[in-house]
């Protein structure tokens, strides 16, 4: 199948969200305490030297009146006036592969995308294209089980979508008659779970987005939804009652010498399989690990980077912890691991791609015939999903 011919996720999961902008660095941390302790200092502030540590925008600024983010119990109070504590940090998906804390704070944020915030739950799945940039490696469509922020790390964002379009798994986000479809097609039940998860493993990048091929083989089929399952539980590190993957033959990544309380330099040892955090030491770091990419970029280069980087002294940046913690550590043996495990399946999902090129397909053309495209616009719109007050600004009910 032709890139020209196969759908587009877009076509598959219509209802889609541009990624967050928050406007603010200060707000996003690798770890919960030092939002607090910037949020304290913040807070310690008055007038024009709360401002400039603000650092406002043109769409947020500490006199700006916005509502409170769906599900968060935060103020809606002008922040100038604001002199309570933290709200309780959220961990988020931070690109691909990297979780952080954020302050849920709709004061905080100039773009928080409240349709996404809504439909955050136990049960929500988000699917992830990745930015496209010509000529480089990488997966086209990741998913995470936070809410992500949908940011790429190359190339120009690509968009959320949502597996679900209302809280608690109901109407999932997929055009209207693709389900029956595709069930009629292949003679299967077809769950819109096992359609995300076709989709993470047969997804290939274009400058279109992400590109999805059908089978029209019923055995290809269920050997791609499981490829995909794989990946998919791969990705979620344990979440949504799955399993947290591990490498095979009991390999298994440690900390052969301390790392630094300021490293500063990362580098790689292919021969000895050995990852350097300045005097630090982890292996075996399997080298798909080390070279896998997203965009051009590596992963766990970009992952240490961004702890490692020092912000503009004065800044509300600058406040972060004194050394390198712990638990920044087991991060990073973990996203070793996810990394070697997505790696050793690639072999398998080239297969499946040429196992695609070469059999019986239900492309763009089917899905016109079938009725099922064009998308309805109404597919490409957020569900209202308002069944509970959100308080507006300065305390005010939101209308419904």
């Amino acid at each position: 199948m032709t890139a020209a011919s196969a759908p587009l996720l877009g076509d598959l999961m219509p209802w889609s969200v541009a990624p967050l902008r928050l406007g603010r660095g200060w707000i996003l941390a690798p770890d919960a305490g030092t939002l607090t302790a910037r949020w304290d200092t913040l807070i310690r502030t008055t007038g024009a030297e709360r401002e400039a540590l603000f650092r406002p925008t043109r769409s947020r600024t500490p006199h700006s009146a916005v509502a409170a983010l769906p599900g968060q119990l935060t103020g809606t109070g002008r922040f100038a006036r604001e002199s309570g504590r933290c709200p309780a940090p959220l961990r988020v998906g931070h690109g691909p592969f990297d979780e952080r804390y954020v302050i849920p704070d709709h004061r905080l944020i100039d773009a928080a995308r409240p349709e996404l915030w809504r439909v955050a739950d136990e049960r929500q799945l988000f699917a992830v294209e990745q930015g496209f940039v010509p000529g480089t490696a990488g997966p086209p469509l990741l998913v995470s089980a936070l809410l992500p922020d949908g940011r790429s790390p190359a190339g120009r964002p690509g968009r959320i979508r949502p597996l679900f379009r209302r809280p608690g798994g109901a109407e999932p986000n997929l055009t209207p008659g693709l389900v029956e479809s595709l069930t009629a097609r292949l003679g299967q039940e077809v769950t819109p779970r096992q359609l995300l998860d076709w989709a993470v493993a047969a997804g290939r990048p274009s400058a279109r987005g992400c590109v999805v091929p059908l089978t029209a083989d019923p055995a290809l089929w269920t050997t791609g939804v499981a490829l995909g399952a794989l990946l998919t539980g791969i990705q979620l590190r344990g979440a949504r009652g799955g399993e947290r993957h591990r490498l095979p033959g009991g390999r298994r990544p440690y900390v052969r010498a301390a790392v630094p309380a300021r490293p500063t330099t990362i580098g790689y040892d292919s021969e000895d399989e050995t990852l350097h955090l300045g005097d630090g030491r982890i292996s075996p770091v399997p080298a798909g690990a080390w070279d896998f990419q997203v965009g051009g970029v590596r992963m766990i280069e970009l992952w240490f980077e961004r702890r490692a980087e020092s912000p503009e002294p004065g800044t509300l940046e600058a406040i972060g912890p004194r050394a390198w913690p712990r638990e920044w550590t087991s991060e990073l043996l973990e996203l070793i691991t996810v990394l070697a495990l997505l790696a050793e399946v690639r072999p398998r999902q080239r297969e499946l791609g040429r196992a695609l090129d070469d059999g019986p397909v239900f492309g763009a053309d089917e899905l016109r015939a079938a009725g099922v495209l064009p998308v309805p616009d109404g597919a490409r719109r957020p569900a209202s999903v308002f069944d509970h007050h959100e308080e507006g600004p300065d305390g005010q009910f939101a209308l419904l």
